[in-house]
């Protein structure tokens, strides 16, 4: 394990082990920029552009995420030739997407970076005792060796000739499931389980491919299931099928991993309208979980909300056309239910029109105003929607450019648990400050990207970051915080 100190910039500097060039350049020059000409040279051994990863690695240290995570790779490569383990290729990897670098050609460079190689656990951080002398100066892995990692075929043995380390995909998907019972409080008494498909555009060839009719494109339909801010759930699917598909048997695997460490546990599940099934719904009635989930409307619903619709349009003609609503609450059952259930029905009118919006439940109705349980309860799933933005958005959810779906459901992983990793920074590091509600995205640019120097010498990897530096204070609280999480 490799000892990490972060310095000021004025403390001396210690014998390094960096590669001078062979011809120094003579510096270019800028004299038009200041009274006194500035002159630049790309002459400094060891800079990192990400400083702040040290928070990442001291996170995932005091918890053991890529460690367990790890645990469902099998390596067939022979031990003795291996110069990047398992572990610290996973680690390169989801570091590297939390870090902001998508593409597996971003790592040709990342692989000179000493810092993120003694993130990811390298004994010889600035990669001077290589075997081969192409490969000095550069401890981690290439994009060659990561593409193998993620092209693995699931019966890969020790007699595959490059890709050996192979993926158990059920254990993977056992993990974040874990990680989430885990995480819970023990005195937990009710779980809210968001589920949501959304489109994963593809323009390649890549296996699974489907034009969606709703999403006017080729994609994947993946399928995500949140608690919170929490990421339960991130399965891969083909688009030429409902967004329901598979909900139960992952629900149910979800619920039997709760109840066995909550025996007594409230579970409700939330969607929209595409998950209600009646497949789900009576599945969740049998098994004692809750569901809060929307329902299509229909002109048979539309005339049980004829009379509260005409209330609505009173009071918002009353107040000078602002919107107004009106909620009501009734049995329903549709064709193909073995018995009604109970809904409940948003009357709504604004900008001059109709807006009915109707939920369906096996929440006690007695136990819930109909309002409260549809603006509170039932609209809280939105913030489900904002994870899944974020995950896409910040954490390349979307990078699924492999030609199998086996390999992008492998990126997916790397990219939930990316997420996890930073999520976790906010709710463990971060809480009460002024990133506590911050996106992954800015928490990136604000405490990540920070300018450093790396000075690498036999007892020590030492860091020295800009006493310039805005996030100072907060950077050295998050640290502090983590040192006693775990």
């Amino acid at each position: 394990m490799v000892n990490l100190v972060v310095n000021k910039p004025n403390l001396p500097s210690e014998p390094t082990a960096a590669l001078q060039t062979d011809c120094p350049q003579p510096p270019l020059l800028f004299p038009e920029l200041c009274a006194r000409p500035v002159t630049v040279a790309f002459d400094a051994p060891h800079v990192s552009s990400d400083g702040g990863a040290l928070l990442l690695g001291r996170l995932d240290r005091s918890h053991g995420y890529l460690a367990r995570f790890a645990a469902a790779f099998t390596d067939h490569r022979d031990a003795e030739s291996i110069e990047h383990t398992t572990l610290e290729l996973l680690r390169q990897r989801v570091y590297g997407i939390a870090l902001g670098y998508e593409d597996l050609n971003d790592h040709d460079l990342l692989r000179a970076d000493p810092l993120l190689a003694a993130l990811c656990g390298k004994d010889d951080p600035a990669g001077q005792d290589r075997r081969r002398a192409e490969d000095r100066g550069c401890a981690l892995a290439g994009k060659s060796t990561l593409n193998r990692l993620e092209l693995t075929p699931a019966d890969a043995d020790a007699a595959a000739r490059y890709k050996k380390i192979a993926a158990d995909a059920d254990a993977l998907e056992d993990f974040f499931i874990a990680e989430f019972v885990r995480s819970l409080a023990r005195d937990t008494t009710r779980v809210v389980l968001d589920l949501d498909a959304t489109d994963d555009p593809i323009h390649g060839q890549q296996e699974g491919r489907f034009f969606h009719g709703y999403y006017g494109h080729y994609c994947y339909l993946p399928l995500y299931i949140f608690c919170g801010d929490w990421p339960v759930l991130a399965w891969l699917r083909p688009s030429d099928r409902d967004a329901a598909f598979g909900a139960v048997e992952k629900v149910a695997k979800i619920v039997a991993a709760l109840r066995r460490k909550f025996p007594r546990v409230q579970i409700i599940l939330r969607g929209d309208s595409g998950f209600c099934r009646d497949e789900l719904l009576r599945w969740g009635e049998l098994h004692q979980v809750n569901y809060l989930v929307g329902l299509a409307r229909n002109a048979a619903l539309e005339r049980k909300l004829e009379r509260a619709l005409a209330q609505a349009r009173q009071l918002s003609e009353a107040n000078g056309g602002a919107p107004a609503r009106v909620f009501c609450e009734f049995t329903y059952r549709a064709g193909k239910w073995h018995a009604p259930r109970w809904v409940i029905g948003k009357a709504e009118w604004t900008q001059g029109e109709a807006n009915p919006r109707f939920i369906i439940t096996n929440l006690n109705p007695l136990q819930f105003d109909a309002q409260e349980l549809y603006a509170e309860e039932y609209c809280g799933r939105g913030n489900m929607e904002l994870r899944i933005k974020e995950q896409q958005l910040d954490m390349f959810a979307d990078r699924t450019s492999t030609e199998g779906l086996r390999s992008n459901q492998l990126r997916l992983w790397f990219s939930t648990l990316a997420y996890l990793l930073v999520n976790q920074l906010r709710r463990v590091a971060l809480f009460g400050t002024e990133l506590a509600r911050a996106t992954c995205g800015s928490i990136r640019e604000k405490l990540f990207k920070i300018g450093a120097v790396v000075r690498v010498s036999v007892r020590r990897v030492a860091v020295s970051l800009s006493a310039a530096c805005p996030w100072q204070r907060l950077f050295e609280q998050a640290a502090a915080r983590l040192a006693g999480s775990g």
